[in-house]
């Protein structure tokens, strides 16, 4: 067996910031190159820094991102995506318009030097309750999901960045996340090809460079192996039926679906085997792993479980991708950054071209009548976050309205104590510089509830805290999170509650007063216009101390609303005293209640740390 076909079918991910010395090495040997994640990247300039550090040792190399333009993001993964989401270009079903989308996303990786996104995600959500797609596709019908992702593929591609539609044969009408378990797809082949295959037809026929597999089983095909290790889809349906001839890539090998009952490296074997060329091996893997991984290939190639004609196939298929996609890419890259990534909301002509508006993008919103009559009332009294454990494509990127508290906007200084703001990541807010008057959209009163958190809230709600009290609930996907449908139940027998659902609601809306189909930063700045606006307070708050860590080069510059629609009339502040409500935080405090003393004093959030700190952001 050649050592380097086996190198060059490894995608690995890394820890750091910085390329390794190891990885470097490996490159250089012929390593098929490297997948980047949110907590790869701090900045546009070391973004471009590590990618040409990765081209300087192999020119060939494919740099890869999952960057869907939308809640799952890597190059605003600080921030929050400027743009709308799959979901809500489905919606708006204008397909020129989600071809200038994907031609802005790929103008804005081939600026950072990334060669291969892995996106769009074409799955048609057939089924509502689905925990890892949802609005991350364009729609729950075949032929609205297929001619968004033949005009995603194009403008992506024409970029010079390779597309990859994701995740085939169809992840749609799953109720199980891959990443944790071994989702069922118990379809027959008629229905996968009226449905789930439809799309992946259509982007073919658009010339898609690479197709990413999933880890789920389809029984009525292939009873033994989930797709990613199946040859009879892989190479029967794939391959013979559907006629593609690009580079297979398989989903990252960590996720469970493919590895939980025979490890990684018999994982890499399997999907070689079954017909993938290219193998995502996940985020944080080391020097060892891969040297673990390579030993097997070579023990399968031996004892003839792997064919070495396959592996050389897969090894050529992956760098004949690799020479184009470089052979495609300007020498100096600089000029395209300081355009495409700076501005890439706002820049006439340049990244993001013709981008749907605010109000476009709530044109989209599903919004009922009683929502409609919430909304000509006055602001909300209360605003209730519910955050639950972030899906694991999606990580913690700060997301709708609080991605503009989070990082864009400037925190106001709780004179007092009862009137705070909360922040997408508490431990995110620093000292660096301080605010100005008049420029934070939210000094109102916000609880982030986690699953955690509830019971306290749950008891205020029950109580007179929230009684007669215009609440506001934010969350994404409520009702596949029980304890969030028990805590709206509860706060809807209490107080006058509007529930705005920025994931993909249940078709009968019963958590879904407004469905927005995503949380994007831009989705969350057209659900701020919607909302009601409140008088001005007689005595507004001084300027804060303390600013949101904020990297202008790396934001969409229009996310400075200068209104303050979900800021509380100073009246109202007596809705629930901090003295007696564990929940309510300074927001300078910077930290959350704890679950098991409702003590909001000197405890980070465990939760928020958790996922900081182990994300495991694969797709």
């Amino acid at each position: 067996m050649s050592a380097v076909d086996a190198a060059a079918t490894l995608l690995p991910g890394f820890e750091g910031t910085i390329l390794p010395g190891w990885l470097r090495d490996r490159l250089a040997a012929g390593l098929g190159g490297v997948c980047l994640f949110g907590e790869n990247i701090e900045s546009p300039e070391q973004l471009r820094r590590l990618t040409a550090a990765i081209r300087a040792a192999n020119p060939n190399a494919l740099i890869a991102i999952d960057e869907e333009g939308g809640d799952v993001t890597r190059l605003f993964y600080d921030v929050g995506s400027p743009y709308p989401g799959n979901a809500v270009l489905g919606r708006l079903d204008d397909p020129a318009r989600t071809e200038a989308v994907a031609r802005s996303v790929g103008q804005a990786l081939r600026a950072a030097g990334v060669n291969l996104d892995f996106a769009p995600d074409i799955d048609v959500n057939s089924n509502p309750d689905n925990p890892v797609i949802g609005v991350r596709s364009f729609g729950a019908t075949s032929a609205l999901v297929a001619r968004h992702s033949a005009a995603w593929v194009r403008g992506l591609q024409s970029t010079g960045v390779a597309a990859s539609a994701k995740h085939f044969p169809g992840h749609g009408d799953t109720a199980t996340d891959s990443h944790l378990a071994l989702p069922i797809v118990d379809a027959p082949l008629a229905v996968l090809r009226s449905r789930e295959l439809v799309p992946f037809a259509a982007a073919i026929s658009a010339g898609v460079r690479t197709v990413m597999t999933s880890h789920i089983l389809l029984p009525q095909l292939d009873a033994e192996h989930p797709a990613t290790l199946s040859p009879r889809i892989l190479q029967g349906l794939l391959r013979d039926e559907l006629g593609f001839t690009g580079v297979v890539v398989s989903d990252a090998l960590d996720m469970a679906g493919a590895s939980a009952n025979i490890g990684i490296p018999q994982a890499a074997v399997a999907a070689l085997a079954a017909g993938c060329d290219l193998l995502c091996i996940g985020t944080k893997n080391t020097d060892a792993q891969l040297a673990d991984i390579e030993r097997a290939l070579a023990a399968a190639v031996a004892d003839g479980r792997l064919p070495e004609a396959r592996l050389a196939s897969a090894a050529s298929a992956v760098r004949h991708l690799g020479a184009e996609l470089a052979a495609a890419l300007p020498p100096d890259l600089a000029p395209d950054l300081a355009t495409d990534l700076e501005t890439p909301a706002t820049s006439p002509g340049g990244a993001y071209e013709d981008p749907p508006t605010a109000a476009e993008v709530a044109s989209t919103f599903d919004v009922s009548p009683e929502a409609r009559h919430w909304l000509a009332g006055q602001a909300p009294t209360v605003v209730v976050r519910l955050e639950s454990t972030p899906n694991e494509a999606v990580g913690t990127a700060p997301w709708g309205p609080f991605a503009h508290l989070a990082h864009g906007d400037t925190l106001a200084h709780v004179a007092d104590p009862g009137h705070v703001a909360d922040t997408a990541h508490p431990a995110d807010v620093s000292d660096e510089a301080p605010g100005e008057p008049g420029t934070t959209w939210l000094t109102g009163t916000v609880v982030t509830v986690t699953p955690d958190t509830t019971n306290a809230l749950e008891a205020v709600s029950r109580g007179t805290g929230l009684t007669s009290a215009r609440v506001l609930v934010v969350g994404k996907a409520i009702h596949l999170a029980p304890w969030a449908t028990r805590l709206v139940d509860d706060l809807r027998r209490t107080s006058d509650v509007l529930v705005v659902d920025m994931g993909w609601p249940t078709p009968d809306r019963a958590y879904a007063d407004i469905a927005t189909f995503g949380a994007s930063r831009l989705v969350g700045e057209a659900l701020l216009g919607l909302l009601p606006t409140p008088a001005p307070a007689s005595d507004p708050a001084p300027a804060s101390d303390s600013a949101p860590r904020s990297d202008p080069a790396h934001r969409p510059n229009d996310q400075r609303p200068h209104t303050n629609p979900l800021a509380n009339d100073a009246h109202d502040r007596h809705t629930l005293d901090p003295h007696t409500n564990p929940l309510v935080h300074d927001a300078h405090d910077r930290h959350t209640l704890d679950p098991h003393t409702h003590d909001a004093h000197d405890r980070h959030d465990p939760e928020a740390h958790d996922h900081l700190q182990h994300e495991r952001l694969v797709r």
